[in-house]
């Protein structure tokens, strides 16, 4: 058995079951055997447990890379423009977008301050490892970060929040909690605590339905957005908007568990040594930004962000096929590809005391009706 397990065994038998939210956080977070904190190496890429963005090649922070140069600008070009990043793992995509802004925007790059919020020493070390030479700072938290003018990032953090599970069973709604019986972990029904009754509303009540309550993700956008001054958010994740999210037929919600490329069929065996993961509800999203002061900047498929992306990366379509440019192409086509990333990832942008209209959400549709805001 996995340390963390019994770790977890031992704590169900000291207190009881646990939330599922307790039990995922240490899956992913604890601090000796989470699987975001304990495991150095081999997660990401074709020979790890899953592909993101990232792990395709640099061409992804390339194309944010032109993203935030064109919000610096639109923000009349500040002598000081901080990207703030937050789920970096490796540092890899610090690296991509550093070296781009360098080799194409020389004006940006010497304006840029990079910041990675990272609150675990392992995680810190590694990223200082790979981006060693690079002008970066990290601080723990958001709580930690410095009001900014800028742009914060994120690529798949949303997703890996520990969640809340919830099922409709005789008649009203409980939270799914993880008990221990017969050598295994297994679900076992809660009490609903009261600070998620409220996000039952918009549920089916359908018996047997289950599904997954994020308030975390809510708190987080608020707490950015007290610190952002001037600028933007980008978010980038897989999931969608409320209206698709809870669909009746839907009736075991979104969570995942992920091995060596494969879906793990029980999400509570091995715990540590797999991810979990949830899509993301964007509107629920959108509705705690517009709430803090934010305003919505554009929401579209990794497709049409592509698309409207790659007119700006490759300009020149005669241009001769170098090798470099060669693999940019092949990287560009697996992330717009509709039946890889391109339909599954989606772009959520905002906006504060800075102009709305981004060059990425060109080909995408009104951002407002799209999540459900507007009838």
């Amino acid at each position: 058995m996995p340390p963390l397990a019994d770790l977890l065994r031992a704590e169900i038998e000291a207190h009881g079951p646990l939330s599922f939210r307790r039990f995922m956080e240490r899956a992913l977070y604890d601090p000796a055997h989470g699987y975001y904190t304990a495991t150095a190496t081999g997660r990401v890429g074709r020979g790890g447990d899953f592909i993101t963005n990232v792990s395709v090649g640099p061409l992804f922070g390339k194309l944010i890379a032109a993203q935030a140069e064109e919000m610096w600008r639109q923000l009349g070009s500040p002598a000081q423009f901080t990207v703030v990043e937050q789920g970096a793992d490796s540092g890899a995509f610090a690296a991509d977008f550093l070296a781009a802004a360098r080799a194409g925007w020389p004006g940006f790059a010497e304006a840029l301050r990079y910041q990675i919020i990272e609150p675990f020493s392992q995680n810190r070390e590694r990223q200082a490892a790979r981006l060693a030479g690079e002008p970066v700072e990290w601080v723990p938290s958001v709580e930690a970060l410095p009001a900014f003018t800028g742009l914060h990032f994120s690529n798949e953090l949303l997703d890996a929040f520990p969640i809340h599970r919830v099922v409709f069973a005789e008649g009203r709604w409980h939270e799914q909690g993880v008990a221990w019986a017969g050598g295994r972990f297994v679900w076992q029904r809660l009490p609903l605590p009261p600070e998620l009754e409220p996000l039952t509303a918009p549920l089916p009540q359908v018996e047997g339905y289950a599904t997954e309550l994020n308030p975390a993700a809510q708190a987080w956008v608020a707490a950015v957005a007290a610190r952002l001054e001037r600028g933007y958010m980008l978010v980038v994740d897989y999931g969608f908007s409320r209206a698709d999210y809870y669909l009746p037929e839907r009736r075991d919600g979104t969570l995942t568990g992920y091995r060596a490329h494969r879906r793990v069929d029980d999400v509570l065996e091995h715990p540590g040594e797999g991810d979990l993961t949830a899509h993301v509800e964007f509107t629920s999203l959108a509705e705690a930004a517009l709430a803090s002061g934010l305003g919505l900047a554009g929401f579209a498929d990794q497709h049409r962000f592509m698309v409207a992306a790659g007119r700006r990366a490759f300009p020149d379509a005669s241009a001769p096929l170098t090798p470099e440019r060669q693999r940019e192409m092949r990287a560009f086509a697996s992330l717009m590809h509709p039946a890889l990333m391109g339909r599954g990832f989606h772009y959520l942008a905002f906006a504060k005391d800075a102009p709305p209209k981004l060059h990425g959400f060109e080909y995408a549709g009104d951002a407002a009706l799209a999540l459900g805001l507007v009838g």
